[in-house]
């Protein structure tokens, strides 16, 4: 006979791998909540207990990604998580950082600047695709290789 783990112990596994939002973690214990209410329980007692937190979650997550992608992207995939833009507003890079990171992801990918016009469009539509806004990504493509330049 096999053992069927508990709720809480389920949720604390999940926890202990990685900082989950409370959405995320609510969609993979649901298939093994006897009902709504059992879930929720469980899920307020972790809120409760800070073993869960959106805040936590929000501040990791925006700082493992916030080097590769911008805050487009980085609102979207909070969003869909089930983070409040409230919370994320708080750790959101700031406008410099995140024209600092675009520049920095476009060497990376490209190693030396546009020749023509076609191979611009190209870089800043990896930019737009990466999250960065039109103005970042413009600015980025500016004077991502002239800080090589004035050294």
């Amino acid at each position: 006979m096999k053992y069927e783990k508990s709720l809480k112990s389920r949720a604390l596994d999940y926890l202990s791998r990685r900082e989950m939002s409370r959405l995320e973690l609510y969609r993979k214990l649901a298939p093994y909540a006897q009902n709504e209410e059992e879930l929720n329980a469980v899920l307020d007692e972790f809120a409760a207990r800070n073993w869960q937190s959106d805040t936590r979650f929000a501040e990791a997550y925006i700082n493992s990604k916030s080097h590769k992608h911008g805050v487009l992207r980085l609102k979207q995939a909070l969003a869909a998580k089930g983070v409040d833009s409230e919370i994320m507003h708080d750790y959101l890079p700031d406008a410099h950082t995140e024209c600092l990171h675009a520049a920095e992801v476009l060497r990376k990918k490209f190693r030396q600047p546009a020749r023509d016009y076609i191979e611009k469009q190209k870089q800043m539509r990896f930019l737009l695709y990466r999250g960065f806004d039109m103005n970042t990504a413009q600015t980025a493509l500016k004077y991502a290789w002239a800080e090589d330049n004035n050294e």
